[in-house]
């Protein structure tokens, strides 16, 4: 049997958060009398969960981490959120998956209610059955959670029917927990050498391949 429910990953995967994403990063640093020049140091934040990510670039501590957060979705809750854009030719190619009969599922660490605003803003959000996504609360940030819950959500009983999409080595590992086939995009954050060592079943360097590799599973 092919492959029916694809999974995406968001940032990195169908949007590129860049602008936002480290805006807010950058905003949360100062409020710790962290000055940050140049943001695009900041783009490592694009993928892992925040908290990790502060405590792991900052060595912040758990409750830092936790005020950090607090801190950047002040920024990112109503401006950077939309300082956002979707890849050239996403649309097209989850238009061809539609039609031929794909179930397309988002499953992303960033909090659920931010991903469907993300989805509703540049109208993509008819394409997708589902969205997985974190609490605000902290609740299932790890990519491994998410699409577990997905999985949950929709019922699948056969996880061999699903690929899982992404651009960092946490959406590969999150999907061979699990024995899921996944695919590795290299117009996001991820380069070749963290996809091919996290174990991608394949690797996309652009979206028009990413869709003959998804129409073909």
């Amino acid at each position: 049997m092919g492959k029916r429910y694809i999974f995406f990953d968001l940032d990195g995967t169908l949007t590129d958060p860049a602008e936002g994403i480290t805006s807010a990063v950058a905003h949360s640093l100062k409020k710790f009398g962290i000055i940050v020049d140049n943001k695009k140091q900041l783009n490592k934040f694009i993928g892992p969960p925040l908290t990790d990510s502060f405590e792991n670039y900052y060595g912040f501590n758990e409750e830092q981490s936790r005020k950090a957060v607090e801190y950047y979705r002040e920024y990112y809750r109503d401006k950077g959120i939309f300082e956002n854009y979707v890849y050239d030719g996403l649309e097209d190619m989850l238009k061809s998956l539609k039609e031929s009969g794909k179930i397309l599922v988002v499953a992303t660490s960033k909090p659920h209610i931010f991903a469907s605003r993300i989805l509703e803003h540049f109208c993509i959000d008819k394409y997708f059955n589902f969205v997985s996504g974190s609490e605000l609360d902290g609740r299932r940030v790890k990519k491994d959670e998410v699409i577990e819950y997905a999985i949950s959500e929709c019922h699948i009983s056969d996880n061999s029917e699903i690929v899982m999409v992404g651009d960092r080595e946490y959406d590969i590992l999150g999907a061979k927990k699990y024995c899921i086939t996944s695919v590795g995009v290299l117009y996001g954050y991820g380069d070749i050498d963290e996809l091919k060592n996290a174990g991608a079943d394949f690797i996309a360097e652009n979206m028009n391949q990413l869709k003959q590799i998804l129409l073909g599973l």
